[in-house]
C-alpha cells in the first residue's frame, strides 16, 4: 500500500532539515515514510505558472502546484475562508457568499483531481484533509478513480440548520459521500454531518454508516493529539537554555502569576472577550491585583481579509483599555503580543505558566489545550480552563470547563485555578496527562488509517475514545524523579495505563444547482 496524503498547503522540507516537535505535518511525513508515499497540494506560490513540480525525498514524493491570484482570491480567500470558515464556526453573520467565490473553488478542486488522477496507483489508498478540499473525492471518482478514500476535516461541522444558510450547501454535501471515511474531531461534529447527510440530502443511515445513491460511508469521530514526549522534552529543555524568551518574561515577572492564552488572531478564538473576562477578573478581586499578569500571545492570520484587521484593532482597543484602567506604573495587567514563537519558546511559555486559558468560541479541537498540559511540571502543575465549545473538551474533563460567553464564568475559573490546593492540581494533571498520553497524534494517524484501510465488508467502526478519568488515588504512576524549577522532578509521567434538488452522489458531478 502507498499513501497518498492531499492538503491545501505543502511544505517540501529541507534535505537537513530536521523535523519539529509534534504537529500534524510531522506526523503525515513520518506516515508517508512508513508506507512510501505522495503528498499533492498548493505551493504556497501564487503566480501566472501553475505547472505541476515533484520533488523526491526519501521514499516520499512531494507535488506541488501555484495557484493563479484569481484562484487564490476565490478559492482560498472567498469561499474556503469567507464563506466555509465562518459558517463552520457557526458564525452566520460573518458568512460572506459570491457565486464567482464557488466555481472559483470548485474550479481549483476539479484542477488538483485532475493533475492527481495521472499520479495515483491501482493501490494508492488517498487521504484528503480540510475543508478547503471537500469536493476533491468527487471529482476522482468522476475520473474513474476507485481507490479508497478518505477525508478528515480538522474544523467543526455545523448541524443542518446552520449549514443550510450557504447556498449550494446540499451539492457540497452530498459530494461527502464520494468517501469511504470521513473523519471527524468530535462525536458531536460526526452527528451533525451525518444529521446534514440525512435532512439535507435524503440520505439512509445504520449507526456510524451513511448510503446516499451507489456509495457507503462511513463517519466516524478521530480527535486529533500531539507527540506528548516530543512536547514535555521540549518544555524541560526550555528551562535549561540560558538565553530564551522565557527566561526574560521570568525576570520581568518576578514572583508574579502568569495566565497565559496562546492563539492565531482569529474570531473564533475568542480573544477579545478572553481580554474582556481577565479584565472582570481583576475587577471582581481587587486583591489579586499586582499579583497575576496575562500573556495573550496572538500571530495574525490572514490579514488581508476585513474581518481579522477589525480583529486585530478590537484586541488593542480591549488591552489599552483595561490595562489604562487597572494597570499600575510597576504592573501592566495584559500583554498582548503579535508574534509567532517557536515551538521550544512556547513550551516554556506554557510550563511558567500557572494557568492555561484556552477559550475559543468554537473549535475542532484545539491542540494548545493538549500541549499546555504536556508543558507542565509533573510536582507543580498549572490549571487548565478551557471552552466547553472546544473539541478538546470532551476529552478533558478534568479541566475547569467554561462557557466562553460569559465573561464572569470565566473570571470565576481564573480565580479558583489560581487558589487551586496542589494536590488538586496534581490530580487533575495526571488524569490530562493519561488523556493526552494514550490518544497521541501516531496513535490518531494510525487509527484513522487502520480504519481506512479496512475492507467495506469487515469495516466495523470501532467505539469514539472515551473521556478518562482521573486514577483513583494511590494507584496512578507517579513520574520519575530530579530537580529542574519550581521543584520540579525531571522526567515525565509514566502513562497510567431529507432530500433536495442536487446532483446525484454517484456522478459526483458538481453542477451550479440547489
Amino acid at each position: 500500500m502507498r499513501l497518498v496524503v492531499v492538503s491545501n498547503r505543502v511544505t517540501i522540507p529541507d534535505r537537513h532539515e530536521k523535523a519539529a516537535a509534534g504537529g500534524l505535518a510531522v506526523a503525515l511525513r513520518e506516515a508517508l515514510e512508513r508506507h512510501g508515499g505522495l503528498w499533492f497540494g498548493w505551493s504556497g506560490v501564487v503566480g501566472a505558472a501553475r505547472q505541476l513540480r515533484e520533488t523526491q525525498r526519501g521514499n516520499v514524493t512531494y507535488a506541488v502546484t501555484d495557484l493563479s491570484e484569481a484562484e487564490r482570491e476565490s478559492y482560498y480567500l472567498g469561499f474556503s475562508n469567507r464563506a466555509l470558515w465562518p459558517i463552520m464556526h457557526y458564525r452566520l453573520g460573518l458568512t460572506e457568499f459570491q457565486r464567482s467565490d464557488y466555481i472559483g473553488y470548485l474550479g481549483v478542486n476539479r484542477r488538483f483531481a485532475r493533475e492527481l488522477t495521472r499520479m495515483i496507483q491501482p493501490d494508492d489508498v488517498i487521504w484528503i484533509h480540510d475543508y478547503h478540499l471537500i469536493p476533491l473525492a468527487a471529482e476522482l471518482r468522476r475520473r474513474g478513480v476507485t481507490n479508497r478514500i478518505g477525508y478528515f476535516h480538522h474544523i467543526p461541522w455545523p448541524s443542518a440548520d446552520v449549514l443550510s444558510a450557504l447556498p449550494f450547501s446540499t451539492t457540497l454535501v452530498r459530494t461527502l459521500a464520494a468517501y469511504d471515511l470521513v473523519g471527524m474531531q468530535t462525536e458531536v461534529d460526526a452527528r451533525n454531518l451525518i444529521g446534514c447527510l440525512v435532512d439535507m440530502c435524503g440520505a439512509r443511515t445504520d449507526g456510524r454508516r451513511v448510503r446516499l445513491g451507489v456509495r457507503e460511508t462511513a463517519v466516524q469521530s478521530f480527535p486529533i493529539g500531539i507527540d506528548v514526549e516530543a512536547f514535555r522534552r521540549l518544555a524541560a529543555a526550555s528551562v535549561r537554555q540560558a538565553a530564551t524568551p522565557l527566561r526574560a518574561t521570568r525576570e520581568s515577572l518576578g514572583e508574579r502569576k502568569l495566565v497565559i492564552g496562546v492563539d492565531r488572531l482569529d474570531y473564533s478564538k475568542g480573544i477579545v472577550q478572553r481580554l474582556e473576562a481577565f479584565g472582570q477578573f481583576l475587577q471582581s478581586h481587587p486583591d489579586e491585583r499586582g499579583r497575576v499578569s496575562l500573556l495573550q500571545i496572538a500571530p495574525p492570520s490572514r490579514s488581508d481579509v476585513p474581518e481579522y484587521a477589525e480583529l486585530d484593532r478590537m484586541s488593542d482597543e480591549v488591552a489599552g483599555r483595561l490595562n489604562a484602567q487597572i494597570g499600575e506604573f510597576d504592573w501592566t495587567p495584559i500583554r498582548v503580543v503579535k508574534k509567532a514563537y517557536s515551538r521550544t519558546a512556547l513550551a516554556g511559555f506554557y510550563r511558567r505558566a500557572e494557568v492555561g486559558l484556552v477559550t475559543p468560541m468554537r473549535d475542532g479541537m484545539n491542540l494548545v489545550a493538549k500541549e499546555y498540559v504536556a508543558a507542565q511540571n509533573p510536582a507543580d502543575p498549572g490549571v487548565l480552563v478551557l471552552s466547553r465549545f472546544a473539541g478538546a473538551a470532551q476529552q478533558l474533563g478534568e479541566a475547569l470547563i467554561v462557557n466562553p460567553y460569559d465573561t464572569h464564568e470565566v473570571a470565576e475559573a481564573i480565580r479558583t485555578a489560581l487558589a487551586m490546593p496542589k494536590s488538586e492540581r496534581i490530580r487533575r494533571f495526571e488524569a490530562l496527562y493519561h488523556v493526552i498520553e494514550t490518544s497521541g497524534i501516531h496513535w490518531w494517524t494510525q487509527r484513522y488509517l487502520d480504519a481506512l484501510t479496512r475492507s467495506p465488508v469487515e469495516a466495523e467502526i470501532a467505539e469514539p475514545p472515551r473521556k478518562v478519568d482521573a486514577p483513583a488515588r494511590g494507584t496512578s504512576r507517579k513520574p520519575r524523579a530530579a530537580v529542574l524549577d519550581r521543584g520540579e522532578v525531571k522526567g515525565r509521567p509514566v502513562p497510567a495505563g431529507r432530500k433536495r434538488n442536487a446532483v446525484p452522489a454517484e456522478s459526483g458531478h458538481l453542477t451550479l444547482v440547489r
